[in-house]
């Protein structure tokens, strides 16, 4: 009989403790689900402001502009000031793969879910395809503007060397440097991605205002967004703090924010486009097929 009692005591001990922490699961579960549902809302609201996106593009050009000051102010030696630190290597250097990997899993779920329309879903995602051609072309405008304003120099212990060789293979070639105006791509694409991803997450906010299905995996997506465009900030900081010449930043960016609005801003208001984010998704309202 005593042994009985131990054991049943024993198993009332590890009934009770299973149960305490299946509660416990839940319980964080439930405090999670309800972080994830506060966060995405009060994101959503924050960036489908059109006043705070009109903000938004004054704080990058401020960024871009009045960012280099900053490097008399800071300790050159942190580990973003290196070329080969983490986050410039792993991020930096592949911004628009994360972009597109991140940004077309939300752009996918938000049309799909709306219209439930494989064709509305491809041509909405196709502005990706559309920033990977810009991304694919400044990049090469950008090499060729260096290779027609460089030339190519040697170094030597007096100095540097100037030499008559006609382009950068040859020079390159040789074993030697070529120099010429180096536009910043990284300030381009990290400013480019900033406006791109601003614009898409902004469908958000309209999107939960129609009601329509906005489920934990949806949110988490959206959220996921919002932190790599607080990464792309932050890194943009970085980027005209510690890296490249000043002209070089800001031609970057202003490069980047004419590619956006030549897209964004006209292109895709347009019938022939990708057409822009939003963009028959949501019924209109009574009163306006009354205006039109």
């Amino acid at each position: 009989m005593e042994r009985g009692a131990v054991v049943g005591a024993g198993l009332g001990a590890g009934d009770r403790i299973r149960a305490l922490l299946g509660c416990l699961v839940k319980v964080l579960l439930w405090v999670a689900s309800v972080l994830l549902y506060f966060g995405s809302e009060q994101a959503a609201r924050l960036l489908g402001s059109p006043c705070l996106r009109r903000l938004y593009h004054a704080w990058l050009a401020a960024v871009v502009i009045f960012g280099p000051l900053l490097q008399f102010h800071v300790n050159p030696r942190t580990i973003f000031a290196s070329h080969g630190n983490f986050f410039n290597i792993k991020f930096v250097n592949s911004a628009w793969g994360w972009t597109c990997t991140f940004l077309g899993g939300f752009v996918l779920l938000v049309v799909f879910l709306a219209t439930r329309r494989v064709a509305v879903t491809a041509r909405h995602l196709s502005r990706l395809v559309v920033g990977a051609a810009v991304w694919r072309g400044a990049g090469r405008a950008f090499l060729l503007i260096e290779d027609l304003t460089g030339s190519c120099f040697e170094l030597l212990p007096q100095g540097l060397l100037l030499h008559e060789l006609p382009d950068r293979r040859s020079c390159l070639a040789a074993g030697h440097q070529w120099r010429g105006y180096t536009v910043s791509s990284h300030t381009f694409l990290l400013t480019f991605c900033c406006l791109l991803m601003a614009e898409e997450a902004a469908v958000f906010a309209k999107y939960l205002a129609h009601g329509l299905p906005a489920g934990a995996p949806l949110r988490l997506v959206f959220l996921l967004n919002v932190l790599l465009l607080g990464l792309w900030n932050f890194l943009l900081v970085c980027t005209v703090i510690y890296f490249h010449q000043y002209t070089h930043k800001v031609v970057g960016a202003a490069v980047g924010t004419f590619a956006w609005y030549l897209t964004y801003g006209s292109w895709y208001h347009q019938p022939w486009s990708p057409g822009s984010p939003g963009h028959g998704l949501f019924p209109r309202s009574h009163s306006s097929r009354k205006h039109n």
